[in-house]
């Protein structure tokens, strides 16, 4: 008989059902990991707490404690839009950091290459001095809140620039530079520090600030510590420590340079093909690209390499 009751709840369930089930699960998955290890998880064992408080006072009969519980939840629906507001925020930004409800952009091409070239340099240049540097580079979302708290540049990105702004004791040291568009829109920015507890005592203010925008926007932040050199990459709230000269190029090449498409007229191949000419391709995949950054990363290195022997020579002859 429980079999057949089983049987018949069984061929109840439409395919919608199971879509709708498995949709809100995704969906509490989602939230309970945004809010993880966050504040907000201590709160939610609060609210839990007075809830069942509420239920055990109403089943044991303590009226006064029942009445009080019982108006607290019902205010509380108000109070948690007041304090669940940052992680709210967080949850609506993440929504609109999804993939799918932004639009496509073609403007990104190889042609910063060049930039994310500088911007390497100049990153290890300083972790090699123990130059505390932090760069925020900007993609889809917009970091306008931010560079609001800086001083405006709108300067072409060049490695000497990057050098000169954060040499310490200088006006614009102290703070984030904002990278977009190929250029430093704007330096000594003041950036949101992550509230999350699982992170490393060892890590200070400067990689807590750069974890704190990548939580709130998705931006790529590359953090340089000046106690230990290490380079480090900040995305999606989670940081990559002491990475590589190769790893960190290849990483923004990665994620900012878009493979060119042949952008040939179909009158251009028509023409081509009578005239017995090959169509230009002029196409480099990332691939080709990570090649020629690891041959010039070799060649800075042989060069490095040599100037360290010649000064090393010139101190011997000296002697001599």
């Amino acid at each position: 008989m429980n079999l057949d009751k089983f049987l018949f709840l069984l061929s109840t369930i439409r395919i919608t059902d199971i879509l709708d089930i498995f949709i809100v699960s995704f969906v509490f998955y989602k939230l309970f990991s945004l809010i993880k290890g966050t504040r907000a998880t201590q709160l939610i064992k609060g609210i839990l707490f007075i809830f069942i408080g509420a239920k055990l006072s109403e089943y044991l009969k303590l009226y006064t404690i029942s009445w009080i519980l019982n108006n607290a939840v019902t205010v509380g629906f108000i109070a948690i839009l007041i304090v669940f507001q940052p992680e709210l925020r967080r949850v609506l930004e993440h929504i609109g950091n999804n993939k799918l409800l932004k639009p496509v952009n073609f403007e990104t091409s190889r042609s910063n290459i060049r930039v994310l070239d500088e911007i390497t340099k100049a990153t290890f240049s300083l972790a090699d001095k123990k130059i505390g540097a932090l760069m925020v580079l900007e993609r889809k979302t917009g970091l306008r809140d931010i560079i609001e708290t800086g001083i405006t540049l709108n300067s072409e990105i060049s490695y000497e620039l990057l050098m000169n702004i954060f040499i310490p004791n200088t006006p614009l040291h102290d703070g984030a530079v904002v990278i977009s568009n190929e250029h430093i829109v704007a330096a000594s920015c003041f950036l949101p520090l992550t509230d999350n507890k699982e992170i490393s005592m060892e890590l200070g203010t400067r990689h807590r600030a750069g974890i704190g925008i990548s939580e709130k926007s998705d931006a790529i932040v590359i953090v340089v510590s000046e106690e230990t050199g290490y380079v480090s990459i900040c995305e999606k709230s989670k940081i990559n420590r002491n990475v590589t000269k190769q790893y960190l190029l290849n990483y923004l090449v990665e994620n900012f340079v878009v493979e060119e498409k042949n952008t040939n007229s179909l009158k251009e191949i028509f023409q081509n093909l009578f005239e017995n000419k090959e169509i230009s391709n002029d196409n480099i995949t990332k691939e080709e690209i990570k090649e020629e950054v690891k041959k010039e990363i070799i060649e800075d290195i042989k060069e490095e390499v040599n100037e360290i022997v010649e000064n090393q020579g010139d101190k011997i002859v000296k002697k001599d």
